[in-house]
């Protein structure tokens, strides 16, 4: 009998461990749960609901202790619209060519605002896909196409030609179809940014808002070139190896331990003459690319696809952000600024918004070599939908009373919000360059100054395009592998092609914000060349981080459109635009001017000949001459405004 209750006794044990393991594998199974919906989805202290705009919007907030005690109050306050998705949808553009499209929707019947989004990377693109389901989740209709000649679309591929009308076409076609209740917004970055605003220079009668991010404004001026200077790396990588046909090419042949010496990108850049450096990657003429060399001017070829030149005539809000390090910086401040001060109504003018993070082509904590803290990134789905909801569901959510520009100023990784930009209040202040005649390397003598040096001087090196300095971070992306972000440039400080100018140590933070330019006096001994700028903070630990980058083509030295060789020898003023920058340099921190004559190969080696773009393999070593002091007061433009808090 004893033996029988101890026998029940452990079995009775053994049902209760049981149980108690089965319940901490039920709470940790939640917390699984509840950790997937976070990292995927976002979700963890809110649910938001957004009915469809046919019916009444509203914003459901639910209490997650009190769902957890309310299985039937989940079910019923369920986060997410069931949708649906329609594959390969043709759409008739104008000329009888279709595009084809898949759209998402909600699965319950009804008109939805929609949004429309044009890729050149096919729909089927690896995370292309989470953000269509959300929207459609959150009472949208989204329309998302494969561009003309890409993928499953008709057409022939040539970049930037057609997105106008294109864009146009498939906005009204989308306002009409049945899931939509005519009210059309625009989503998407890089290319994808750069169609809606090629769509928005149409003026579509549909278009409702738009959401364009790290996007080029101006082809020519801030995707192709900058300064006049060729993107070689992005635009051999994007142009040539990836983007040349109907589908989006891998690089491996260029890149990987089994390429070829000949097919490696260590090799094949430095093919001259350009023209035909299309040959070196697959063998054939890209026309593209040869077009894009053979228009090396700012002329009709490129003003016909500029979407600066047609900011008077977009009259619906724009939302652009993009990266302090991105390759297209200057297009989404462009954008801002176009649209604020020249938008073709008040409600677009003043419905523009701009934010800036410290980021490459995307959000990010941390880009090149710097960790910019938790608070850097942005989950900019949720930007969108707020702004989507304000514009096309008119929920009152608090971005229209926002200040329309939102900044992170590194140095200190702090956002702040500010009226405009440029920044309401700036103060340019001059710094200036000065030496005792061998400012070549970080063991030169070159200085900075906010005093204008009385006397003249001036430092000179050698430029060679067969020695050129070497791409170490910057504004790069997309193209052929090269680093992006900001690195420590001591590697470079240390050649003597780099003329190197650094302030005192601070005493106090000096905190700039908005555009920098270079004001150079300088000579070179031949017909042209180029002027490479970048500016520096210094660490106390001697760590040279860039933030903030600018070339120019000598040749365009009066403007983007104009080629005018230079006299050899003759000293001219030059204004070098740089990108723009948010920075706190700290107290016993240093500012620092790099200038040097290339940045190989994030740009084409200027041959220094004078030759037309691409058409030579013939270089010449040219000598430099940079003036400061005196009458040439050579010096960079810093952006002050107030200390952040």
């Amino acid at each position: 009998m004893k033996k029988f209750k101890s026998l029940i006794l452990i079995l009775f044990f053994s049902l209760a461990v049981t149980a108690l393991a089965q319940a901490d594998k039920l709470v940790s199974t939640g917390n699984e749960i509840a950790s997937y919906l976070k990292n995927s989805f976002g979700i963890n202290n809110r649910f938001e609901i957004a009915e469809p705009a046919s019916e009444k919007s509203e914003l459901v907030t639910v209490n997650p202790q009190q769902t957890a005690n309310s299985i039937p109050g989940l079910l019923k306050n369920s986060v997410n619209n069931e949708i649906k998705i329609e594959r390969f949808k043709p759409v008739p553009m104008r000329d009888g060519v279709k595009l084809y499209a898949d759209v998402y929707m909600p699965a319950k019947p009804g008109k939805y605002p929609t949004i429309v989004i044009r890729t050149c990377y096919g729909v089927q693109r690896d995370g292309g896909h989470q953000d269509k389901i959300r929207f459609a989740q959150q009472g949208y209709a989204v329309v998302f196409a494969d561009v003309r000649g890409r993928y499953e679309s008709e057409g022939q591929w040539y970049p930037f030609k057609d997105e106008g009308k294109d864009g146009y076409d498939i906005i009204e076609w989308a306002a009409k179809q049945p899931f939509s209740n005519g009210k059309v917004a625009l989503q998407g970055g890089s290319y994808l940014g750069h169609n809606q605003w090629a769509a928005m220079s149409q003026t579509p009668p549909h278009l409702v808002a738009t959401f364009p991010g790290v996007a080029s404004t101006n082809i020519y001026a801030n995707w192709l070139t900058m300064g006049g200077a060729f993107r070689l790396s992005f635009n051999y990588g994007w142009g040539v190896v990836r983007m040349p046909n109907r589908i989006m090419l891998p690089q491996y042949w260029h890149t990987e331990a089994y390429t070829p010496e000949e097919l490696k990108y260590e090799n094949i850049l430095w093919h001259l003459p350009l023209k035909d450096g299309d040959l070196k990657s697959a063998g054939y003429a890209v026309k593209h690319y040869r077009d894009w060399i053979d228009h090396e001017s700012y002329d009709d070829y490129w003003k016909s696809i500029s979407d600066e030149e047609n900011f008077s005539k977009m009259n619906v809000p724009a939302h652009t952000y993009g990266g302090w390090f991105d390759i297209f910086l200057m297009g989404t401040i462009n954008g801002y600024i176009g649209m604020r001060n020249k938008a073709a109504t008040p409600e677009a003018r003043a419905s523009a918004r701009m934010i800036i993070g410290p980021w490459g082509h995307g959000p990010s904590q941390a880009f090149g070599t710097v960790d910019f803290g938790p608070t850097a990134n942005m989950k900019m789905f949720e930007r969108e939908l707020q702004f989507y909801d304000y514009h096309l569901k008119g929920i009152k959510n608090g971005i229209e009373s926002e200040d329309p520009v939102k900044l992170f100023y590194m140095g200190v990784d702090k956002w702040r919000s500010e009226k405009d930009y440029p920044v309401p209040g700036t103060q340019y202040k001059n710094l200036y360059l000065t030496s005792n005649g061998n400012a070549n390397s970080v063991r030169g003598d070159g200085e900075l100054s906010f005093e204008a040096p009385k006397k003249a001087a001036a430092d000179k090196y050698t430029y060679d395009p067969k020695s050129p300095v070497m791409t170490l971070g910057g504004n790069n992306c997309c193209g052929t592998p090269t680093q992006a972000g900001p690195y420590d440039q001591r590697p470079l400080e240390r050649r003597e092609d780099v003329l190197v100018y650094s302030s005192d140590f601070l005493k106090s933070a000096v905190t700039i914000a908005g555009p920098v330019k270079m004001k150079l006096f300088a000579a070179t001994d031949g017909p042209d060349t180029d002027w490479m700028i970048k500016l520096v903070d210094v660490y106390p630990d001697g760590r040279a981080m860039p933030i903030s980058e600018g070339i120019l083509r000598a040749r365009f030295r009066e403007g983007l459109d104009k080629i005018k060789l230079l006299t050899p020898n003759q000293v001219y003023e030059y204004e070098i635009e740089m990108t723009g920058t948010a920075n706190v340099f700290k107290p016993g921190h240093r500012m620092r001017v790099d200038i040097t004559s290339s940045n190989f190969p994030q740009f084409d080696r200027n041959p220094n000949t004078g030759d037309p773009f691409g058409s030579s393999d013939r270089v010449r070593v040219a000598q430099q001459t940079i003036h400061h002091g005196g009458p040439r007061l050579s010096s960079i433009v810093l952006p002050m405004v107030r200390a952040v808090e």
